[in-house]
């Protein structure tokens, strides 16, 4: 909880203070403070390089997912309104800039849809989940093409990342899985209750974003992240 109440004590007074660079440090310190405190670790594998201004894309497991991505490369997030319901941490990924979407809500797309292009063309990186919504391990549910559009018009690649949580002996962990009537709380005392979770994120090929539809792309992404996990 004192963790916690630093984190909105600093999306509070001290982003509003601090260049785009600090803001990236203090949300990576936090977020691994977090993943710690939850006996989860981070490990990046061997992957392609990461880039530093692209569209993000990964496959979606756990409300864990946005802290495990901002440990090692924080973005700027789109997510699904009911994240901004959840205690504490709703508070704090809205207050570290995530873009929160409700389902079906075309005139909020559209405008979320320009903000995207626009903090694209500023030269940050933006990540999404294209399933809309988590999949058990190692499956990948659709990737919904809307969204990746705002690569195309901002003329950025997207960069897909592969993410997994592991058990001592190297097997999905089962405490992570956040699907079907799991609740946030549920979910938080599983992990906080179970054995030790490693987190792994591996980066993808970039694929250009330039001159191509959004549709090729979403499918090109979700074939790049459903064999890296295969792999």
């Amino acid at each position: 909880m004192v963790h916690l109440v630093a984190g909105l004590a600093t999306c509070a007074l001290a982003f509003p203070l601090v260049s785009r660079g600090g803001r990236e440090r203090l949300t990576r310190r936090w977020s691994r403070k977090l993943l710690a405190l939850c006996r989860v670790t981070v490990e990046q594998l061997p992957g392609a390089p990461v880039l530093e201004h692209a569209l993000i894309v990964a496959n979606h497991v756990s409300w864990l997912d946005i802290f495990v991505i901002n440990a090692l490369h924080p973005c700027r997030f789109v997510a699904k309104a009911e994240i901004r319901a959840w205690p504490v941490l709703g508070w704090l990924a809205a207050g570290a800039g995530t873009v929160f979407i409700a389902r079906g809500n075309r005139r909020e797309l559209r405008h979320i849809f320009k903000g995207l292009v626009l903090v694209l063309e500023q030269g940050e990186r933006v990540a999404l989940f294209p399933e809309g919504t988590t999949a058990r391990q190692g499956e990948v549910l659709p990737f919904h093409a809307n969204l990746f559009e705002a690569a195309i018009d901002a003329k950025v690649a997207v960069q897909p990342y592969a993410l997994s949580y592991v058990d001592a002996a190297g097997g999905y962990h089962a405490s992570v899985d956040y699907t079907g009537d799991t609740s946030f709380v549920d979910s938080l005392f599983t992990i906080l209750q179970g054995d030790p979770v490693r987190a792994r994120l591996r980066p993808l090929a970039p694929i250009a974003g330039e001159g191509a539809h959004r549709r090729e792309l979403a499918q090109a992404a979700e074939d790049a992240v459903a064999g890296a996990l295969r792999a």
